[in-house]
């Protein structure tokens, strides 16, 4: 008899687990099947955005030479508050312009979206991995915002993400961190149509992120409607192929998710809205081929929704686990463009 490392158990469990809710439009409307799946993937994430006092605190506001900046902050739940900053460009594509949520993953926080160097390698992080997402939208005359999520940052971090014990413990209530850091997207959602709808058109509010960044933008765009296309980097793979086989921050992770959804399932929740999906051909921990395969099948989702079945893109960019500006942006303005 041969011993193995009992992790082989649990790849072939795994590899052998279907998800039960694949989109089958022979049997339902795709508005039907997302109504049941949003409803499962919440379960799941043991999301219960409960109503809790709308708390709000400007800090501060700052004239830029290409922008105002604005920080604040805000609770998205019960005692926990959540550190923002807001830039409207000085030269905006319209006079209330689109707004762009910025989401950093496991990195030092928020502050590389704009281009901000506080510890050491910040610098190279956005610079030679296109991070600096809110000093892209700013160029572009678009507004950006951009928080520091759960166990990053100011949240955690700081400069190390700290996100295992968080993680745990929410699993332990029924909880998840990435369930969390959804709840904090609809807030800052809140707080935008509420605080700042006379400088901001609330009816375009986007969403992207690279890494751990990328995987709340799929998460939160799939459940909240309010979001009306999306950038998802680096986040998009089969479960099998990505973090369900190798090692992945315990963030990632949503008990019994593989029973029922894979990723396409979910990015499928987000059809038929304009969704450009960023994979790095070299990618070690979102794989290629695993992104390619859940994109032919996303693929087909979006082309049952006769009225957009091309508002899905997937861009390959030449090199590892980052983002990839040029292309990405360029399919992200022909998604969106009236």
């Amino acid at each position: 008899m041969e011993i193995k490392h009992s992790r082989e158990t649990e790849f072939r469990a795994l590899e052998k687990t279907a998800a039960s809710m694949v989109f089958e439009p022979e049997k339902e409307s795709l508005s039907d099947w997302q109504e049941k799946a949003e409803n499962k993937l919440k379960e799941l994430l043991g999301f219960s955005p409960d109503s809790c006092e709308f708390l709000f605190e400007k800090e501060y506001i700052k004239e830029l030479e290409d922008s105002t900046e604005i920080r604040f902050t805000y609770q998205s739940e019960e005692g926990e508050f959540v550190p923002a900053l807001l830039r409207l460009p000085k030269e905006p594509v319209c006079e209330k312009p689109p707004v762009m949520i910025c989401l950093q993953g496991h990195s030092t926080g928020m502050h590389l979206s704009f281009g901000i160097e506080k510890f050491e390698n910040d610098r190279e992080s956005f610079e030679s991995g296109d991070r600096d997402f809110a000093r892209q939208c700013i160029k572009n005359g678009v507004a950006a915002v951009a928080i520091d999520q759960r166990c990053f940052g100011e949240r955690g971090g700081n400069p190390r993400p700290d996100c295992y014990v968080s993680s745990m413990a929410a699993i332990l209530s029924g909880r998840t961190t990435i369930g969390g850091r959804v709840l904090d997207i609809m807030r800052l959602i809140d707080v935008l149509e509420n605080e700042f709808s006379g400088v901001l058109d609330t009816d375009k509010i986007y969403c992207m992120g690279n890494s751990g960044g990328g995987t709340a933008t799929f998460y939160a765009t799939a459940l909240e409607k309010r979001i009306k296309a999306a950038i998802p980097s680096c986040a998009f793979a089969t479960f099998y192929g990505s973090i369900g086989t190798m090692f992945h921050c315990a963030c990632n992770f949503v008990p019994g998710i593989s029973k029922y959804f894979d990723m396409a399932e979910i990015a499928g929740l987000i059809a038929p809205r304009p969704l450009v999906i960023v994979s790095g051909k070299e990618d070690g921990i979102f794989p290629l081929p695993t992104a390619e395969h859940e994109f032919q099948r996303l693929k087909s989702i979006y082309y049952k929704n006769s009225e957009n079945p091309e508002n899905c893109v997937h861009i390959k960019g030449d090199g590892g686990h980052r983002f990839y500006a040029e292309p990405a942006w360029k399919a992200f303005w022909e998604l969106i463009k009236e």
